[in-house]
């Protein structure tokens, strides 16, 4: 196993995760098999419990662990499928080892940082690095990508840096490659090293040596920056790299490529007989460059509740773009702030913004598709609820997914059904009518990790009364049953789903048992696209294998849906 280890200095939020993404796709260019480990310094056990206003989402893997959204990034990236395991956090490896402390494993020792800790952090990256991810195939990687968060000099990833300055030497030089990612900044129209400086000395006092340094800046790299950057950072010149703005991030690997990264890699590694010397980037290439040319725009508006911070909703966002890219559309994304569409505030009170409201409601009513993602609490709910009312009148194309799923449940069984004070009853523990209801396996107390978590069946059993095929399972490829990943702890009550059915928000998707709601739609016949899940497609969408809900919301939004539909069922 060959291990590449990419830290980061100056400042975060730099673009490590996708660096080192490019990185892999690139390595796969070149015939090799990869996998990848995050570190997370935090003292959180996992991401699960985090605002997603402070850390951005919480992405779910299959096996149902909550993570960091950097773990997205690879898996969209490389189409691999990772497990909670590659997530390692602060909070991971003191649990583990004072439960085994506990245990008496360590035979009376007294327990340390150095040692035990280090020990602990480099036995589970030997671990899991081992770990078959590839989605193709059961073979164990050839390479392993690991990204340590934050920057050098924290004092919380102090720790993991002490036990990779070990690794290294555990390993053995030709299986460990250090890479640093720094910012470059122009001050006065001059690229500025001082920085980069500064953090690879850091990084060297530690006992670590970088073999490359990628360089992130607003413009290319000057020669004449990267020899000053060489001469003080004990790197050869071809080996600090420039990692400047482009027009998208898919065009990342291929810069990297262009900078010859993979025969850098490959003689750092000794890789030599195993490493193709021409990577394979057609299909990668074509992609990026296709982005690039989009003419036609399909605008679809946002209702979230955490649209301040827009990687709350990194997922989703990328699964818009990658079903755009396969309509071959420009996608405008309009950001609509849940509670905006409530015309009274929750005291019953007339909000005093009269133009938000207004200028909401204009953002939906001008777009071409309307999403709905997931979240938690009251807030925004409602407005949730009258966004699905409205799209579902006025024939605009909507998805709702998890929360949004439930707020159009919730939608129908009050303005179709007639029970007005239908609710969830997570906002409404004494509604009439509990159209959405508390899963009761699901412990009340714990917070962390209690959730319907990770991979589960839907198995497509119930078409329209009229027989008519759901447009769920023709956008599936007509697949009878599919696994997608879940994070909730509410769901459609079954006491509601037969009337709900039969009043035309058909259930078409439903769990291994039939009790529990996944997919529910309105027929093509009466609504363009009106579609909700329960369950999170975003977390498995792919550039070049988008999410079928996500495509059929696109399709549908851009005017393509119905023939797509038919040439589906032909094949």
């Amino acid at each position: 196993m060959k291990y590449i280890v990419v830290t980061g200095g100056v400042v975060s939020g730099l673009g490590k995760g996708v660096t080192i993404s490019s990185m892999g796709r690139l390595l796969q260019g070149c015939g090799l098999k990869v996998t990848s480990i995050k570190i997370d310094p935090y003292l959180n056990v996992d991401a699960g419990t985090m605002s997603p206003f402070e850390h951005g989402e919480v992405f779910v893997m299959g096996d149902g662990g909550e993570s960091d959204l950097d773990l997205g990034n690879y898996e969209r990236f490389l189409s691999i499928s990772l497990t909670s395991d590659h997530n390692i956090t602060t909070g991971k490896i003191y649990q583990t080892v004072i439960s085994k402390e506990r245990r008496g494993d360590y035979l009376g020792k007294t327990v340390q940082v150095v040692p035990h800790i280090t020990d602990e952090i480099q036995d589970w990256i030997e671990r899991v690095a081992h770990i078959p991810v590839d989605e193709s195939s059961n073979e164990v990687a050839d390479v392993c990508l690991i990204e340590v968060g934050g920057t050098v000099g924290d004092i919380e990833s102090s720790v993991f840096l002490e036990a990779l300055r070990q690794f290294q030497f555990r390993v053995g030089d030709d299986n460990f490659c250090l890479m640093f990612v720094s910012l470059v900044p122009i001050l006065s129209q001059e690229q500025k090293t001082k920085p980069t400086q500064h953090g690879v000395k850091d990084l060297r006092s530690l006992g670590l040596s970088p073999k490359v340094i990628f360089c992130r800046s607003e413009e290319r790299l000057q020669r004449d920056t990267c020899n000053k950057i060489s001469s003080f950072c004990h790197v050869p010149p071809q080996s600090v790299l420039s990692v400047h703005n482009v027009n998208n991030v898919y065009h990342v690997p291929l810069m990297l490529m262009e900078q010859n990264l993979h025969k850098i890699i490959s003689k750092e590694l000794n890789l030599q007989d195993k490493i193709a010397v021409v990577p394979d980037m057609t299909k990668w290439s074509h992609m990026a460059h296709q982005v690039d040319s989009f003419k036609k725009v399909v605008k679809i508006a946002l209702i979230g509740k955490y649209t301040g911070f827009q990687d709350s909703y990194l997922s989703v966002i990328k699964s818009l773009m990658h079903a755009s890219i396969a309509c071959e559309r420009k996608l405008e994304l309009v950001w609509v702030e849940a509670t905006q569409l409530e015309e009274n505030d929750p005291n019953g009170e007339q909000k005093q913004d009269k133009a938000e409201y207004d200028s909401a409601w204009e953002k939906i009513s001008t777009a071409d598709g309307v999403i709905v993602p997931g979240g938690f609490g009251n807030r925004g709910f409602l407005g949730k609820v009258l966004a699905a009312n409205y799209c579902r009148i006025n024939n605009i194309p909507i998805l709702g997914i998890c929360l949004g799923f439930q707020a159009m449940v919730v939608e129908y069984a009050r303005n179709v059904l007639g029970h007005t004070s239908a609710n969830s009853s997570e906002f409404d523990e004494s509604t009439e009518h509990p159209v959405v209801f508390f899963m009761p396996e699901i412990d009340k107390e714990n917070m962390g990790g209690t959730m319907r978590l990770g991979s589960r069946i839907t198995k497509f059993t119930h078409d329209h009364d009229d027989n008519t095929t759901s447009t769920a399972k023709i956008l599936y490829g007509n697949n009878e049953e599919v696994s997608e990943r879940h994070r909730h702890r509410y769901e459609v009550n079954p006491d509601y789903v037969d009337a709900i059915h039969s009043a035309g928000l058909a259930f078409v998707g439903r769990d291994e048992k039939g009790e529990r709601m996944e997919v529910a739609e309105l027929k093509r016949s009466t609504h363009p696209y009106y579609m909700g899940c329960q369950y999170h497609p975003e977390f498995k969408s792919r550039p070049m294998r988008p999410s079928p809900p996500f495509l059929g919301l696109i399709l549908a939004s851009s005017g393509g849906l119905d023939e797509y539909l038919e040439s589906q069922k032909e094949e």
